[in-house]
């Protein structure tokens, strides 16, 4: 079934007209139609009973086209009012809709009550959990596409792991990274990539600079690219030359406390319990107020998407769902350390994408 006939029965089902679809990513998850509108408007307008449409700056029809798309692509002019425009193609369609879904977590305030200034009387419902379900278990071509976004990441790190070395700074690292990246074709990071180096590893989401690395640090990799729309996210820890003692307790717990989440991966396992599963050990490890975050979060067409896997979410996994799991210890005095993989749940256990080695990497001179 196609996404938009999906949403013509979801429609059908809740008794509702019609449904607008706003957020970027899931535009291009119904329509194959990937595009960044900045303030401009963009959207799909699905209806239970007429044929949908795209509302999309003007200048970017023919690549809605290009797409495959086979429905209207309605453009609007920057000098017009796009809801007028949106409103246009809606009365060709029949009545004004008496009940729209919309994403209430992405639809402004603004572009809220101009929707209901023009769509006058009619009801607005939630779309977004629709949305996050059709999402959440992945097709086998989303999966070739996520496999192929983690090896890509894969080899990130390996670039990374070879620019190593003593004087060079964290940004010229990076930069190596993203060269070599769009070289092999990648279409984009899947966000702004991260090398932290010496106890700027104990910030989660640190800002690489220009520190130059030395020898004894811990260097930490958090990347992701995007291929055919799809990300992948990864995190490696690695040292150059020998670490502390301290440092390498920090860096097996995480070791074992990513492992020991992997492991219970499996449907019919709740989300909470991937979360307890390396929370616990780093716990016992005497570790458990420097692990400051959830476990992980769902992946695909956005590198951060449902659901969110933390220790008090008791959703069930199902059999393609795809996510993160990563660990990390985060001491201001020792070191921080974080693991992550890429995940899918398999029909009888898990199958992990993110292949780069977890054992510590040395890098020597």
């Amino acid at each position: 079934m196609s996404k938009v006939k999906e949403i013509q029965a979801f429609l059908r089902k809740e008794n509702l007209d019609a449904a607008f679809i706003t957020t970027p990513d899931n535009v291009f998850y119904v329509s194959g139609f990937h595009s960044d509108p900045h303030e401009r408007l963009l959207g799909v307008m699905v209806f239970k009973d007429a044929e949908p449409f795209i509302i999309c700056p003007f200048m970017e029809v023919p690549d809605v086209k290009a797409t495959g798309w086979s429905f209207d692509a309605v453009g609007h002019e920057d000098t017009q009012d796009a809801w007028e425009v949106v409103m246009e193609a809606v009365r060709k369609r029949g009545p004004v809709p008496a009940t729209i879904a919309i994403e209430k977590s992405h639809l402004t305030v603004e572009r809220l009550e101009r929707m209901e200034q023009l769509f006058e009387g009619t009801k607005f419902a939630a779309l977004d959990e629709q949305l996050n379900t059709m999402r959440k278990i992945k097709s086998e071509d989303e999966l070739v596409n996520l496999r192929k976004a983690a090896e890509l990441a894969d080899y990130a790190i390996e670039v990374g792991c070879k620019e190593i070395a003593e004087g060079k700074t964290e940004l010229e690292i990076l930069m190596a990274i993203e060269f070599e990246m769009k070289r092999k074709g990648a279409q984009k990071m899947s966000f702004d990539t991260m090398v932290l180096s010496g106890l700027k590893t104990a910030s989660p989401h640190g800002t690489p600079g220009d520190r130059k690395i030395q020898k004894g640090d811990f260097i930490l990799f958090d990347l992701g690219v995007v291929y055919n729309g799809y990300c992948s996210d990864i995190t490696r820890t690695v040292a150059f030359g020998e670490p502390t003692d301290k440092m390498r307790e920090v860096y097996d717990t995480v070791r074992k406390a990513e492992q020991a989440a992997v492991d219970l991966v499996r449907p019919g396992v709740k989300a909470m319990e991937i979360d307890k599963a390396a929370r616990d050990v780093i716990d016992a490890a005497g570790y458990g107020k420097y692990f400051t975050h959830r476990i992980g979060h769902g992946l695909g067409i956005s590198v951060h998407e449902y659901p969110s896997i933390t220790g008090t979410n008791e959703l069930v996994l199902e059999e393609g769902m795809v996510f993160t799991i990563e660990p990390g210890i985060y001491h201001p005095e020792i070191t921080g350390v974080r693991i992550e993989d890429d995940v899918v749940v398999t029909a009888d256990g898990v199958e992990v994408l993110t292949k780069f080695p977890k054992e510590l990497q040395i890098i020597k001179d």
